[in-house]
């Protein structure tokens, strides 16, 4: 999975939150509180669950370090030759990581990420009319430790990532590349699969999203704006609640007025504005995905001798979970991100079957091709809307 979808994703619920437990605890603020999210804390839990997996092996971080770089240069000709479409220029910021280092990363990032939401929270904060600190500091220790969770969850699950740095501060030239080789030797263990032909694999992967946002720079700013453009509407709606006598039974009657017609209890809580913002994020990560999982499918089978025994063994590691494991993540959300990514890889192969891949990849010319969630699972709808614009 990579980096802007767990992004994306958490930022939505952490800011739905915020609101929730401010409507909770904005009675017993004082002066100095606490921030929403306590990021040394979020990095300690989560350092403390990633030790729970198995020994991190040795390895030479120079060596595989030179090794994932060509696996990453070769990944992109064949792209490149699949698409008939090249990066402006090459990838070259590519790092292997033990699962803390992965966590430090992932954590500047989502720091950089929250921040709209922090902000948010200190305004919603900024009453403090009975000078106790106990919620705020409950609230944060709650968030900071299911983050932490998570955080340390997903270091052991990890392979590879593309990331882009959503909302960055400085101009970036291009995203970085992690591939995390605990993991990965780990799981080329556990599958019995050829390792060479393994990491080649995770970096075709990697290096077709890099391929989406690098060779099409204005993706990168269409999803910071409609991130944006949702924590404003957040920030607006959470502020309206606030003036309410009773912002908790304001948030409730949405939620009873919404459940009917909201896809999912996310979408509940969410104001029609908000909703319209997150299903554009959600149908452009169904695509991002699918396309990608094409893209591996097709450059795949042609170079890489064992490619069906890859993909079967490891969807089947998808599949073989633990309870404990599957509860994890419905907790956190990710088996419906895992529905949604299948569902972009079935409206990308009906879309190639229908019009021929070079017509579907025609949907990275502009943000008026990208389809809507309603097509996404109609791709013969996006189809037919492609064949008007044309004429």
């Amino acid at each position: 999975m990579t980096s802007y979808q767990r992004y994306v994703g958490a930022g939505i619920l952490l800011g739905l939150a915020a609101g929730v437990l401010w409507s909770a605890g904005r009675r017993y603020a004082e002066v100095d509180s606490p921030r929403l999210v306590e990021w040394d804390r979020v990095r300690q839990a989560a350092y403390i669950a990633a030790r729970r997996g198995a020994p991190e092996p040795l390895w030479s971080r120079s060596a595989m370090g030179a090794r994932y770089a060509g696996w990453v240069a070769e990944s992109e000709r064949l792209i490149a030759e699949y698409t008939g479409r090249s990066l402006p220029r090459q990838l070259e910021d590519v790092r292997v990581y033990t699962r803390p280092e992965w966590i430090d990363a992932n954590v500047e990032n989502f720091q950089v990420l929250f921040e709209p939401i922090e902000q948010i929270y200190a305004r919603m904060m900024d009453e403090k009319p009975f000078g106790i600190h106990i919620v705020g500091n409950l609230n944060q220790m709650l968030l900071s430790g299911q983050m932490g969770l998570m955080m340390g969850y997903m270091s052991q699950r990890v392979l590879g990532q593309y990331d882009m740095s959503l909302l960055g501060r400085e101009p970036l030239t291009t995203g970085r590349l992690y591939f995390v080789e605990p993991n990965i030797a780990e799981t080329e263990h556990k599958l019995k699969v050829p390792g060479e032909q393994f990491r080649m694999w995770i970096a075709l992967h990697e290096t077709t999203h890099a391929y989406e946002f690098e060779a099409h720079p204005w993706l990168r700013d269409y999803q910071n704006n409609l991130l944006l453009s949702y924590f404003e509407s957040l920030s607006h709606d959470l502020l309206g609640f606030k003036a309410q006598r009773s912002p908790l039974r304001g948030i409730l009657s949405r939620i009873g007025a919404n459940l009917p017609h909201a896809a999912s209890g996310l979408e509940a809580v969410m104001s029609g504005e908000q909703r319209r913002l997150f299903r554009q994020l959600q149908a452009m990560m169904c695509l991002a995905e699918g396309f990608s999982n094409h893209v591996m499918d097709a450059v795949g089978q042609a170079v890489l001798p064992k490619y069906s025994l890859l993909k079967e063994r490891f969807e089947g590691r998808a599949k073989n979970k633990s309870a404990a494991e599957k509860l994890l993540t419905k907790i956190t959300g990710l088996d419906v991100k895992m529905e949604q990514y299948r569902a972009g890889e079935i409206f990308v192969n009906r879309a190639v079957d229908l019009r021929g891949f070079e017509f579907v990849n025609r949907v990275w010319n502009s943000p008026l091709n990208l389809p809507t969630l309603e097509e996404i699972y109609a791709p013969e709808h996006w189809v037919a809307r492609m064949e008007r614009v044309a004429a």
